[in-house]
C-alpha cells in the first residue's frame, strides 16, 4: 500500500474514529489529518466533535450539514422501493453510508487529499459499504481502514490514542454500539449478542413500552404524491419536518421496534435491534397506496424488484449500473401514487384502516355485491374456459397415457 500524504478521515467522535488520527499518522505516516463529520439528523451537536478532532491533531475538521439530501435522495427512494432488507430491515444505517462515503469523495477531491479513511472493522457491513461506493465515486482513491488492520481491542485501542494524550469518558454503564440519524437507532452488543436474551428497556429512546403508550389510538393521514410523502393531515411539511414529527407520532405508540438476527454481508448472524418508526410508518402506507393505484402485473413485478433493491443497499452498491436501472423503473412505477392512507396508531401497531387517491384503480360499482353491481356474470364463463384450457389439455393427455 503506497504512503498517503493528506487524509479525509469519516469522523463520528467515537473510540474508533479517534484513535484513527494518530494511527493515521504515526503508523501509516500520513502527513495530514482532515475530518468531516456528517449531519444527518441524529440531534447531537457536532460543534464539540470538531472540537475533540481539533484536540488530537486535526488542524481542519468538517462538518456536512446533510440532514435533508440524507431525506430526499436517499430514504424517499427507498419508500418507493418499498426497502426492507430480508422483509424486516428497513435500511435505516444502510442509507447514510453512500452519502457519507459521496461526503468523503467530495472532500478528498476538494482538499487534495490522496485518500480517504474510515474506522470500521473486519466483520461489518460499513466496510464494504464505504470501499465499494469511494471505489464507485472515485477509483483512484486509497481507501484506509486501521480499525481493519490494527487487531486491539477496545481497551488497547483507548491505551494506544492515551499514548498520545488522547482521553475517553467511556461510560462502562453503557455496553452498546450506537448508530443514530434522522431515520432511526440501531443498537447492538452487550446483552444484546445473546439472542435468548430480551432486549432491556434502557436500549429504547425513540419508542414508548406499550405500557406506557397511549390508552386511546391515534388516527393520522399521510399525504404522498408520486410515492414521497408530502404532508400529515392535510399540512404540507418539509422532508425533514414530515420525518420527525411522525418519529414522535409513531414512537409515542410504541411502533418502529424491530429486534431481528440479521445475516450481514460478510458471512455471520448478528443480533440488531432497531427503532424506526417514521420510517416503518412510511413504508407501510406507501405500500398499501400502491395497492390502489397500480396494476396487478405492475405491483407484483415491482415486489421482486424491491427485493433485489433492499440487497443492494445493504450490501453496498448503491451506487451501481443496476441500482440505476432499477430507480428508473421505480420511478417509472410511481408516476400514479399519489393519493392519501389514513392509519391507526395504538399499541404498537401503524393500521392501514383507509386509502384515497385521484388515481384509484378500485371501481366501487364493478366490486359491490348489491344492487349496484356493474360486473358482467355472464363473461366469467368464457373466460374461465379460456383461462383454464392449458389445464384442460393437460389433464386430457395425462389421463389418455396413463
Amino acid at each position: 500500500m503506497g504512503r498517503a500524504e493528506r487524509v479525509v478521515l469519516a469522523y463520528s467522535g467515537g473510540v474508533d474514529t479517534t484513535v484513527c488520527i494518530p494511527y493515521l499518522k504515526n503508523e501509516f505516516g500520513v502527513k495530514e489529518v482532515i475530518t468531516l463529520a456528517a449531519d444527518l439528523g441524529q440531534g447531537e451537536e457536532l460543534g464539540p466533535i470538531q472540537k475533540k478532532a481539533q484536540a488530537a491533531g486535526v488542524k481542519e475538521s468538517l462538518v456536512a450539514n446533510v440532514t435533508e439530501t440524507f431525506v430526499t435522495d436517499y430514504a424517499f427512494p427507498a419508500i418507493k422501493a418499498n426497502a426492507l432488507y430480508e422483509d424486516r430491515y428497513p435500511l435505516s444505517t444502510s442509507l447514510a453510508r453512500p452519502l457519507i462515503a459521496k461526503e468523503l469523495v467530495a472532500a478528498a477531491e476538494k482538499y487534495g487529499a490522496d485518500a480517504v479513511a474510515h474506522g470500521c472493522t473486519g466483520k461489518g457491513n460499513d466496510q464494504v459499504r464505504f470501499d465499494v461506493a469511494i471505489a464507485a465515486l472515485n477509483p483512484n482513491l486509497k481507501v484506509l481502514a486501521p480499525a481493519r488492520e490494527w487487531g486491539m481491542s477496545r481497551e488497547e485501542a483507548i491505551a494506544y490514542g492515551e499514548k498520545f494524550g488522547l482521553t475517553f469518558p467511556v461510560k462502562k454503564s453503557s455496553p452498546y454500539s450506537i448508530d443514530r440519524n434522522l431515520l432511526g437507532r440501531s443498537i447492538e452488543a452487550g446483552i444484546l449478542e445473546d439472542p435468548w436474551a430480551e432486549p432491556p428497556e434502557e436500549v429504547y429512546t425513540l419508542t414508548k413500552a406499550i405500557a406506557d403508550t397511549p390508552a386511546e389510538p391515534e388516527y393520522i393521514e399521510i399525504n404522498f404524491e408520486k410515492g414521497i410523502p408530502v404532508g400529515i393531515n392535510d399540512n404540507s411539511l418539509s422532508p425533514v419536518d414530515l420525518i420527525s414529527q411522525l418519529n414522535d407520532i409513531a414512537g409515542n405508540h410504541g411502533i418502529g421496534r424491530l429486534d431481528l438476527l440479521e445475516n450481514r454481508l460478510v458471512g455471520i448472524k448478528s443480533r440488531e435491534i432497531y427503532e424506526t418508526p417514521a420510517l416503518i410508518t412510511l413504508l407501510a402506507a406507501h405500500r398499501d397506496l400502491e395497492s390502489l393505484t397500480l396494476l396487478a402485473d405492475v405491483t407484483q413485478y415491482k415486489r421482486g424488484i424491491e427485493q433485489t433493491y433492499s440487497e443492494l443497499v445493504y450490501n453496498g452498491l448503491w451506487f451501481s449500473p443496476l441500482k440505476a436501472a432499477l430507480d428508473a423503473f421505480i420511478d417509472k412505477t410511481q408516476e400514479q401514487v399519489s393519493g392519501t392512507v389514513r392509519l391507526k396508531l395504538f399499541k404498537g401497531n401503524a393500521t392501514i384502516v383507509g386509502r384515497k387517491s385521484t388515481n384509484a384503480l378500485y371501481t366501487e360499482e364493478l366490486a359491490t355485491y348489491g344492487a349496484d353491481d356493474q360486473f358482467d356474470h355472464k363473461a366469467a364463463e368464457g373466460f374461465i374456459y379460456v383461462w383454464g384450457l392449458p389445464t384442460r389439455i393437460w389433464s386430457e393427455k395425462i389421463r389418455s397415457s396413463s
